[in-house]
């Protein structure tokens, strides 16, 4: 879970939210971004660092710059987090508890 909770850091700023959405049209570089957000090179770069590190992003170098494209695999692997996190499950931690407390009772 720690990894998710990594990428749910890196989704908590408005830039590299916005950098997705910008990816989420197709593979740019960091030139791209960088005139699309109004950003600086290092700017850009800090965020991108960020984005690869949960891996959200990947990149590509072709010559000076890198190319940026969003990890399909990654997303995909958080949407089936989110939607599992929130499902009702008997494992469910808040099922447990309840056990444990009728157990507790009975004793």
């Amino acid at each position: 879970m720690d990894d998710k909770v990594e990428i749910f850091k890196a989704l908590a700023d408005k830039n590299r939210l916005l950098i997705l959405e910008m990816l989420s049209c197709g593979e740019l570089c960091a030139c791209d971004l960088m005139d699309g957000l109004n950003l600086t090179q290092p700017t850009i770069s800090h965020h991108m660092k960020i984005l690869q590190q949960c891996k959200l992003v990947k990149g590509r170098k072709e010559g000076k710059w890198v190319h940026y494209s969003i990890n399909q695999d990654r997303v995909e692997e958080l949407q089936e987090f989110i939607k599992n996190v929130t499902s009702f499950k008997e494992e469910c931690i808040c099922q447990v508890k309840k056990t444990e407390q009728f157990q507790c009772k009975l004793l």
